[in-house]
């Protein structure tokens, strides 16, 4: 099976440009992707092109990543309804090296001719004078050509700047430097890039009459049409300082039925037949969650090391079981480990010096309800539990509630959990 079926199967291809199968069938191909630095950690979202780049090593084909110390300089405006604010060379510095670590994990780079590499387009852009730019890559590309993109399109009403405007010439001059420099013929991305891309290809055609590929994979959104990689506290990063390995697991773990198949497909490295065999399985049992639970396993195990995997499932297996003596057994630094910074709270000493009531730490002091009149109705209602145990209005907090005089462990519901950390 070639990397375009192998695509295919997993539902990931959107576009291609005629020509590029028989190309990747023929011969080893060099393709490439780019990694905007806006960030200091690569989110789960970014984890659909890093599993492209390994489909297409894993082809036999070499894979490169290209960190864009120039790009991030100017920002993309694909899919952007207004210009993001630009970063400082220090941040986008800070962000690239912190990326790249997270790069290296999932690529090899020992494999031979199709070893994969990670390369900076500022090395290119940091001699390349502004006269010489538009002198030798802006007057092959005209405005019509340039106004034509949906980038600018859906941004003419409400406005780009020239910085922004001047995006795809210099994603186009990066694909061109690498088909001249690094044999690239193929650029590949998230279906929102297709413009920049063939921008690529047409420069390359234009300037020296050579020829190259694009191809586009789908952007993964949610059955409900929401964009996946985001949660009740923002993206899910693959930095387990950003994003804890207990939240990530656990979000991949409560996909939906609607949305496991689709993402299972595409996040994992099984082969189809072992792949069809579980969704079947699955399609038996769903209420087993077989794909949520392979997918969480897979993924985790893949960005943070099986060991950490373990802990995630163990951690799992304390909180939503029903002895609040097994929480006691974690230490602290597996406690804090389990809660991210949108779910953990913190509260002074002070509120704890006499017996504390739980509507005013829940709705307003920890604030994991809105108000206190929605934490008494949930109380009221049966719905809190504090250190596993169901709370009422007249039971108060008192310092001999928290677990190594410091945490105390709340649920709201059957899986929405919350650390209160008294300083």
């Amino acid at each position: 099976m070639g990397f375009v079926d192998e695509l295919k199967w997993r539902n990931m291809l959107h576009d291609i440009m005629p020509g590029t199968e028989e190309l990747l069938n023929k011969e080893m191909v060099t393709g490439y992707i780019g990694f905007d630095p806006t960030a200091d950690s690569l989110g789960i979202g970014n984890m659909v092109q890093v599993m492209t780049l390994l489909h297409l090593q894993r082809n036999g084909h070499k894979p490169i990543a290209v960190i864009g110390g120039a790009t991030g300089r100017v920002g993309d405006p694909s899919g952007k309804a207004a210009e993001r604010s630009l970063l400082t060379v220090e941040e986008i510095q800070h962000n690239l090296d912190c990326q790249k670590k997270q790069l290296e994990k999932f690529l090899d780079f020992n494999c031979g001719e199709n070893s994969a590499e990670i390369v900076n387009n500022y090395d290119w852009f940091k001699d390349f004078s502004f006269l010489d730019f538009i002198r030798d890559v802006g007057k092959h590309l005209s405005i019509n050509y340039m106004l034509a993109k949906d980038s600018v399109q859906s941004r003419l009403e409400t406005g780009m700047s020239f910085t922004e405007f001047t995006y795809q010439l210099i994603q186009g001059y990066d694909f061109y430097w690498l088909w001249k420099n690094k044999n690239v013929k193929l650029q590949l991305g998230g279906s929102d890039q297709w413009g920049n891309i063939v921008t690529g290809t047409e420069l390359i055609r234009r300037k020296d009459g050579g020829e190259a590929f694009a191809l586009t994979t789908q952007l993964i959104k949610k059955a409900d049409g929401s964009k996946f990689g985001k949660s009740e506290g923002g993206n899910i990063f693959l930095d387990a300082k950003k994003t804890s390995v207990y939240k990530f697991y656990q979000f991949l773990l409560n996909v939906t039925d609607a949305d496991a198949p689709n993402l299972f497909r595409i996040f994992s490295l099984k082969n189809k037949e072992d792949i069809e065999a579980l969704e079947a399985q699955h399609s038996e049992v769903p209420h087993l969650r077989l794909l949520q639970k392979a997918l969480a396993e897979e993924v985790t195990a893949r960005v943070h090391s099986p060991e950490l995997l373990k802990r995630a499932q163990e951690t799992t297996d304390i909180l939503f079981g029903s002895s609040f003596e097994d929480f006691k057994n974690l230490n602290e630094a597996e406690i804090e480990d389990a809660f991210g910074e949108d779910i953990t709270f913190k509260v002074s000493k002070g509120f704890f010096a006499a017996e504390a009531d739980a509507v005013t730490i829940l709705g307003e002091q920890a604030a994991i309800f809105p108000s206190k009149g929605e934490a008494k109705k949930t109380i009221q209602g049966n719905g809190v539990s504090i250190n596993k145990q169901k709370w009422s209005l007249h039971k108060k907090i008192t310092a001999a509630d928290l677990l190594y005089g410091k945490y105390l462990l709340v649920q709201k519901g059957k899986k929405n959990y919350y650390l209160i950390v008294v300083n």
